[in-house]
């Protein structure tokens, strides 16, 4: 009886070498479109090298910020609209980073699949490097990963990391806060990364037909739409305006990220009547039966970032982003109390 061994290939296993090097080829002039003068690395090399221009920062600051897109990429796996998940990773990272003050420099993803489909993987990409383009910084490298058997056929996951600078004397922190100050919200898209969880299980639940229209367009569009980047209209405010502190609002709601904008010995009062309810979550809240404190503990609810500024300033600044095209609105103030962030819906 003979003890030879059957071959097993790495292609065996599951990993695709080769389909891994045509991809790097297909998306080198996508990820070009991103670079500028300061990267000098060239892509698919080991390492991203990024070089700093700091003659305009008296004391340059890095700040830097890594997130996910959740479980958003299984609907949008389901309803095959991928292209808008590259985005929301790059604004999951930037619009945290930009709370600070932070200019945006380069970011780096991580694509993990069950099997690499290179048509999937492209799409994707090309969104990722869409959020860098308006984010104006570098796409400067990554990785692609098959991992059969850790993914579930057909799986993917993403990953991001950004780098940005800021000089140290105009960092961001919430420290000159006083009681009175204003409160402006900026429109989200939707429901940007956050809750999905919630809204895929509502969907599998109510066997929701995502097809029928909302607000003008089919359901799954309205519900898929990418997260907004705000850091060019966030970055020319900050040249304008003296902005005291800011929010991403992301998972947790208004309660758990506006706190974080605030120093201790005050508190944020949020009017929910200053502005409307987009459709989206108007149908969520009724196809899933929660309350209105539920849903803001849940979603961003209309609201994804707010700055805190002196209340002389508000209709300035509210202004300042109505011309470049993003909704403004004051939607509350500064009272001095314990640290925490009340809700009023009258």
């Amino acid at each position: 009886m003979s003890n030879q061994k059957s071959k097993i290939t790495y292609s065996d296993s599951g990993v695709d070498i080769d389909k891994a090097n045509d991809l790097i080829d297909e998306i080198k002039p996508i990820i070009k479109e991103t670079l500028n003068d300061n990267v000098l690395s060239n892509i698919g090399g080991f390492g991203g090298l990024f070089e700093l221009n700091a003659k305009d920062y008296e004391r340059p600051v890095l700040v830097s910020g890594t997130d996910g897109v959740g479980t958003k990429v299984k609907l949008a796996q389901q309803i095959d609209i991928l292209e808008g998940v590259g985005i929301d990773l790059v604004a999951m990272c930037v619009n945290d980073i930009i709370t600070s003050g932070a200019k945006p420099l380069f970011f780096l993803d991580y694509f993990a699949t069950s099997e690499l489909n290179n048509s999937q993987a492209k799409r994707i990409i090309k969104g990722i490097a869409d959020g860098c383009l308006q984010s104006e910084m570098a796409l400067i490298g990554g990785e692609t990963a098959e991992m059969p058997g850790v993914y579930q056929s057909g799986d993917f996951d993403l990953a991001g990391f950004c780098v940005g600078i800021v000089d140290y004397n105009r960092i961001i922190d919430g420290s000159s806060i006083t009681k009175g100050d204003a409160i402006i919200g900026l429109g989200s898209s939707g429901p940007h990364s956050n809750g999905y969880s919630l809204i895929r299980k509502l969907i599998e639940q109510n066997s929701v037909d995502l097809n029928q229209i909302l607000n003008g367009d089919k359901l799954e569009k309205e519900i898929i739409k990418p997260t907004i980047i705000y850091s060019r209209q966030v970055l020319s405010c900050l040249e304008k305006f003296d902005v005291k502190s800011m929010a991403h609002i992301t998972g947790g709601g208004f309660q758990d990220n506006i706190i974080r904008a605030i120093p201790n010995g005050f508190q944020a009062i949020i009017n929910t009547k200053s502005w409307s309810l987009p459709p989206v979550f108007n149908w969520i809240q009724q196809e899933a039966n929660i309350d209105s404190d539920e849903m803001l503990r849940t979603f961003n609810c209309g609201i994804g970032y707010v700055l805190i500024v002196k209340d002389g300033l508000k209709d300035s600044v509210i202004q300042h982003f109505q011309n470049a095209g993003i909704n403004a609105y004051d939607i509350g103030f500064i009272e001095s109390g314990e640290t925490s962030v009340i809700i009023n819906h009258e």
